[in-house]
């Protein structure tokens, strides 16, 4: 995937492995306007255009992206609870409708939020399959769980790849959050901070707060928007109280 362009006018770029076959996705940033006028550019939605090896993939496409940018959410409802907190109110009216990102692929999503950008990266260049038509940086799609626990056997990635490549561990739209998350306890050497990022956009849970982070119970069910507001402001997470001695 690729980001390029200055804020407020960039394109989001990835690569797609579909059932059918392969697809380039676009990506626009669009922002909104607060006031209508004629030649204003109103927000409410994001130009995306799909490049396809097959049209039958059309519908699986938008909706990997749609949960990619977390579109099927309700803002209203998101911000109604968490702008009444004394904390948020501010964030929520500065950024109204922001969105929890989820993931194009759930399964990729794991992988990197285990090893990390640049082993992430390595694992794209030693395995991943490369496509038949380059787009500028885009290059190969990100390789399969079932190539990944052969190629690299052993650790908390091989595991994690093959109970994705098994089935032991599902991590598809239709997937038990609960059950997911007990079988990545499971795995040998997966941290539970780990976990809460794969179960916050892997599985699209909106009420993750991860271990350690005092998120109050008004929040509830909305911590992880609520989190991401505190990490786009910049602002530090609230964090467990320790007893003292």
């Amino acid at each position: 995937e690729t980001v390029d362009g200055p804020p407020g006018a960039r394109t989001y770029r990835r690569t797609l492995r579909l059932p059918y076959g392969i697809g380039i996705a676009a990506v626009d940033e669009r922002p909104g306007t607060a006031t209508g006028g004629r030649g204003a550019r109103p927000g409410g939605w994001l130009d995306a255009r799909l490049h396809l090896t097959d049209p039958r993939d059309l519908t699986t496409a938008v909706q990997r992206l749609r949960r990619l940018f977390d579109l099927d959410a309700d803002p209203y409802a998101v911000d109604a609870r968490l702008g009444a907190d004394l904390r948020l109110a501010p964030l929520v009216a500065a950024r109204p409708g922001l969105r929890s990102p989820g993931t194009a692929d759930p399964e990729e999503l794991a992988v990197r939020a285990l090893v990390g950008r640049d082993r992430a990266a390595l694992l794209v260049q030693r395995y991943g399959k490369a496509l038949d038509a380059p787009c500028g940086t885009l290059t190969h799609l990100f390789p399969e769980p079932a190539v990944l626990a052969g190629a690299e056997p052993g650790g908390t990635l091989g595991a994690l790849t093959a109970a994705l490549a098994d089935g032991t561990l599902r991590l598809d739209p239709g997937a038990d959050r609960d059950a997911a998350t007990a079988a990545l306890r499971a795995l040998p050497g997966l941290d539970d901070h780990t976990v809460a990022v794969i179960r916050t956009r892997a599985l699209g849970d909106p009420d993750v707060a991860p271990p350690g982070t005092g998120a109050p119970d008004d929040w509830r069910p909305w911590r992880s928007y609520a989190l991401r507001h505190l990490d786009v402001a910049g602002e530090p997470q609230p964090r467990l109280a320790r007893a003292g001695r």
